[in-house]
């Protein structure tokens, strides 16, 4: 099994502020941000995607941390 490169924890505070009010591109910028300050890339296609699946009704936050963590690029 694969070691989580992020904290639920912080992985909770990440998607409750991408559900309270961004628009998509100020969103998908938040998680580029998030992923940079952990050592991480991320294409803005791929960030908007995810943004789009957190907001998913029925969504769970383990579900957003496999998004993250697949598409997380080593910078």
């Amino acid at each position: 099994m694969m070691a989580e490169k992020f904290s639920l924890p912080e992985l909770a505070a990440l998607r409750s502020e991408l559900l309270h009010g961004f628009d998509s591109r100020d969103a998908a910028e938040l998680i580029q941000m998030f992923l940079a300050g952990h050592g991480y890339g991320v294409s803005a296609e791929e960030a908007h995607n995810a943004v789009c699946k957190a907001g998913m009704p029925g969504g769970t936050l383990e579900a957003f941390q496999r998004d993250l963590e697949s598409i997380a690029l080593v910078n």
